[in-house]
């Protein structure tokens, strides 16, 4: 306890000593470490470090580079799809959502920090994910004591049923990329404390316990990527560790169960799937849908349930087919326009529609960020957004930050299989470390 105490003195007294500073340094903290919270705490947070912004001495004009520009242009492209939106009161109701990806950029423009500052930032961030995972794993484990239901220490709740790890408003999934950036904080810190080796396997064994296998999978990619090419054991035997790690993936990959639980899930239905139903609650005896069948069948019936791989690969189709038959090529349906589209697509194809404790298919967004780009702001938000992506690959290569990386990583990966951007939580803490890990891309990093 006592090591705790004084490394969260320790936090807290670098906190205020760079705050003496620049002003601006506490708001950029507060907004990040309140990610998890409510969305009105977060959003005062944001205000609250616009303004310090303002008032800061220390601001100073910043290069209108490509890196704060593409997401401010990706914002003024979903504020003007207003304008030929299939559905403007959802266009109009998802803008505010999305004013962290003009705010922030906007922000870092004028702000100055030091790449001292940025570090402690991402050390209280990792510090503040270790209080916030402690407090759900504790919640946990009290609920299993009074109700005896081991779900309480896996994935998420749901709205009605809130007994998962995290409640259903933040989402295991989202919550497995918050809590990844900081594992790989304390992972690649050169020297490390026996509380720093607890923490590393507290918060590696939280980000399994909340099951998202695609965060899970790259998780661990990117440690034997991090042990065999970054660490300083590295540098003098890259070609044996290249060897070493492709022989570790095809030993993986081509496990009997692993490589069966693929093919089967691809080739024909089975019981069990590789990922979460994404409706939950179902009875028993129900039939799964294969990934060959969500891109095949002409019908579905009622009975007909979507693992989550199942799932993103019809909406894939759905958006094909809205490809051909729709104008959307280049302005796509309108920001957050595409529902109607997709229900529309559901009863045609009579996915299950719902019922008084489930929610239909039909009202399920693409899970794919780069497919919902493109659906609902045609070949331009697609553009922008890859842009963007590309930047952030692009500079956290070039700077060799292995966090930066991770970011870049998850980010790229993540999008394939969930909307991240149409969530508040999810655009603030990409457009927060984007403009973190990039906005002084030019400057050098110093080594302690």
């Amino acid at each position: 306890m006592a090591i705790i105490y004084n490394s969260l003195k320790n936090v807290w007294i670098n906190l205020l000593n760079e705050s003496k500073t620049n002003i601006s340094f506490l708001p950029l903290v507060l907004l990040m470490v309140s990610i998890p919270l409510k969305l009105g705490i977060n959003n005062v947070f944001l205000v609250i470090f616009f303004i310090s912004v303002l008032f800061n001495k220390n601001k100073s004009k910043q290069n209108f580079s490509i890196v704060f520009l593409a997401p401010i242009f990706l914002f003024l492209w979903m504020t003007l799809s207003y304008y030929w939106s299939i559905d403007v009161k959802n266009t109009l109701k998802a803008i505010p959502k999305e004013i962290a990806l003009f705010l922030l950029p906007i922000t870092f423009l004028f702000v100055q920090f030091t790449n001292k500052q940025r570090q402690k930032a991402i050390s209280i961030y990792s510090y503040s994910m270790v209080i916030f995972t402690m407090y759900y794993f504790l919640r946990a484990i009290l609920r299993y004591i009074i109700t005896h239901d081991s779900n309480a220490f896996f994935y998420h709740g749901e709205n009605d049923n809130d007994y998962g790890l995290v409640p259903k408003l933040l989402n295991a999934i989202h919550v497995s990329v918050f809590v990844s950036i900081a594992f790989f904080y304390f992972f690649t810190k050169e020297i490390k404390t026996k509380l720093d080796y607890f923490i590393l396997f507290f918060l590696f064994g939280f980000i399994t316990l909340l099951s998202s296998k695609n965060i899970i999978l790259v998780v661990i990619l990117l440690i034997f990527v991090q042990i065999f090419f970054y660490s300083k054991i590295a540098n003098k035997m890259r070609l044996r560790n290249l060897v070493v790690l492709l022989s570790l993936l095809v030993l993986v990959f081509s496990f009997g169960k692993i490589k069966e639980r693929f093919y089967l899930e691809f080739q024909s239905n089975s019981e069990k799937s590789i990922s979460h139903n994404v409706v939950s609650g179902l009875p028993e005896g129900v039939h799964n849908v294969s990934i060959y069948e969500a891109w095949n069948n002409e019908k579905f019936s009622q009975n007909d349930f979507f693992p989550g791989t199942a799932f993103r690969v019809y909406q894939a189709r759905l958006f094909f087919e809205f490809l051909q038959e729709e104008s959307i090529f280049w302005n796509g349906f309108g920001l957050n326009a595409s529902f109607i589209k997709l229900e529309e697509k559901g009863k045609h194809y009579n996915v299950f529609l719902g019922s008084e404790t489930a929610e239909g298919y039909q009202k399920k967004n693409f899970h794919n960020q780069y497919i919902q780009n493109f659906a609902e702001l045609g070949i331009i938000g697609f553009t922008l957004l890859i842009i963007i992506l590309l930047i952030n690959l692009k500079n956290a290569l070039k700077r060799k930050d292995f966090v930066h990386i991770v970011f870049a990583v998850l980010m790229i990966s993540l999008f394939l299989t969930e909307s991240f951007l149409w969530r508040q939580r999810g655009v603030v803490f990409f457009a927060a470390f984007y403009c973190l890990f990039n906005f002084m891309n030019k400057t050098p990093e110093k080594k302690n």
